[in-house]
């Protein structure tokens, strides 16, 4: 695994990455590139570690063209194109928890600040002057404190003011009122929180819907000498509206810790407010919160180069070791059948239906489906992979199904079965595991039931059911110089088509192919490859 360079291109805890150093890896940390030299030094690595300054863009991730994985050492991921780098198969990674607590701290030391002025009298103070008239500041018991956002972060800021004796009131599309039910947190409409809050903190990400989520519709909406908090994201609060809505007289007080463009200009006109506090994004920078979010995503990266285990992934389902140990078999399995559907099929592929039954039917079937579909769609597209291998199905038209069958008395139904339609044709192919730890077996082709290990090079001849076909292909291959290392025969009735499966020790020629075709009792032939 020193194969495996890991680029830091943020300032990252030195002491977090050494679950990948550990593990053998590569890792350079190269903080404050820019764009050039960014784009240039990012082509030889397998993986990226950023925090908020390095932007990763659509056209950075086409530069690198070796990278699998980004890693974003906190929460958000606004300054990752999460949706391209779906579409070019890199993993994206986060550490959802690693910042909770410390935001959340760093929320309530601005709501105290907020409520007692405590930077202008220290400022004033520090000026020589002695003005305790002029920093009056108000209690936070018995006020009420509106939540927009009842992620993480804002559920522990949420608990701790309720420590203060604050009333909590709280605007999530997301979650049920019902979930609420027994706690001390009223779930309302946006409106409705804006109108009762004597002070509002925002904890949403940022995305396109939330964007100026809070702006002069609501800053109208609120009561006399409201106080707003954000420690969340830049553009959530428009700045604008604020800066009038203080002007006004209508917000008494703003502390923020994150703006739309950071850092902000020197002229910005908030900052020219006194009764705004401005902090410079410091809700994760705790020592603990930055050793935190480090080791989070190097274990997660690691986890990923090493095993395949999926954690902290924001664009594709998360599986953690203990889940991938078991679904391992299956995964693989559900890899070679798609190989193999994909060289039974001409033209291109309309739809795929995918069939669970057994022991797998009560796992997670997504990461089965995707692993299918990337075996399927693996020669159609350069970059596919259990990432985006769904997208790039849904990219082409392909539709996939998937279903669970339940096996009838005394019937034995293979793990998966999967049925594959392009063109005017259709192909079936089923496979099971024979014991935990054995290899994936398919079990049918095309209705026909076959045992084989679908590994190396192999030859599947569907021919008359008549003597002499299996001799002729036998002194074909002999004439060809091509070794034959298992033979597998299915058939439905005596006299009928028969399926073979020959496996040789090399691929065949396409001269070779086109004279086994030729033979009057061959229907059809196809070689499959698991050699490369």
């Amino acid at each position: 695994m020193t194969d495996i360079k890991i680029l830091v291109s943020d300032d990252v805890s030195e002491s977090g990455l050494e679950p990948l150093r550990s593990a053998g890896f590569t890792v350079e940390k190269k903080i404050g590139l820019k764009s050039d030299d960014l784009f240039e030094a990012v082509r030889n690595y397998d993986g990226l570690i950023v925090r908020s300054e390095t932007k990763v863009t659509a056209s950075l991730m086409d530069a690198a063209g070796r990278l699998r994985a980004i890693g974003r050492a906190g929460v958000g991921v606004d300054n990752i194109d999460v949706p391209a780098a779906t579409a070019r198969g890199i993993v994206v990674m986060n550490a959802p928890d690693g910042n909770t607590m410390t935001t959340a701290e760093h929320t309530l030391a601005l709501l105290l600040a907020l409520a007692r002025r405590v930077p202008q009298g220290s400022a004033s103070l520090r000026a020589g002057k002695w003005e305790r008239k002029k920093f009056v500041g108000v209690e936070l018991r018995g006020k009420t404190l509106g939540v927009v956002g009842l992620g993480r972060i804002g559920r522990v800021v949420a608990s701790r003011a309720r420590g203060f004796e604050m009333k909590v009131v709280a605007y999530d599309p997301f979650i049920a009122p019902e979930q609420m039910r027994d706690t001390d947190l009223e779930l309302l409409p946006l409106a409705e929180v804006c109108a009762r809050a004597d002070f509002l903190t925002v904890h949403t990400p940022l995305t396109p819907e939330t964007r100026g989520i809070i702006g002069a519709k609501e800053f109208a909406l609120m009561k006399p000498q409201v106080r707003v908090i954000n420690c969340a994201r830049g553009g959530l609060v428009d700045e604008g509206a604020l800066y009038n809505a203080i002007k006004e007289g209508r917000v008494a007080g703003a502390a923020l810790d994150v703006f739309e463009t950071e850092p902000p200009a020197a002229d910005h006109p908030l900052l020219s407010l006194e009764e705004v506090i401005a902090t410079p994004h410091l809700g994760a920078s705790t020592k603990e919160a930055q050793e935190g979010v480090a080791v989070t995503v190097a274990e997660q990266m690691r986890d990923y180069f090493l095993t395949g285990a999926l954690r902290g992934a924001v664009n594709v389902p998360a599986m953690g070791a203990h889940e991938l140990t078991a679904l391992q078999p299956y995964l693989a399995l559900a890899e070679r059948l798609g190989r193999f559907q994909a060289q039974l099929i001409d033209g291109a592929v309309r739809e795929v239906g995918i069939e669970y039954a057994g022991d797998v039917a009560g796992m997670d079937i997504v990461p089965l489906t995707r692993a299918f579909v990337a075996g399927l769609l693996r020669d159609m597209s350069a970059r596919v992979n259990v990432v985006n291998a769904l997208l790039i199905a849904e990219e082409r038209g392909i539709t996939v199904t998937s279903s669970f069958t339940r096996a009838g008395a005394n019937e034995l139904l293979p793990a998966l079965r999967t049925v594959v339609a392009s063109g005017n044709d259709e192909h079936t192919i089923a496979g099971a595991l024979f014991g935990a730890r054995s290899d994936g077996r398919v079990t049918e082709i095309d209705g026909f039931r076959i045992e084989v290990i679908p590994s190396g090079y192999m030859l599947v001849t569907r021919s008359s059911d008549v003597p002499g076909v299996v001799g002729r292909i036998g002194t074909k291959l002999g004439e060809s110089g091509i070794n034959i290392s298992h033979f597998h025969l299915g058939r439905r009735e005596r006299g009928g088509e028969a399926i073979s499966v020959i496996e040789t020790d090399a691929p065949l020629g396409e001269q070779t192919l086109m004279e086994l075709r030729a033979f009057e009792q061959i229907i059809s032939t196809r070689q499959i490859d698991f050699g490369s």
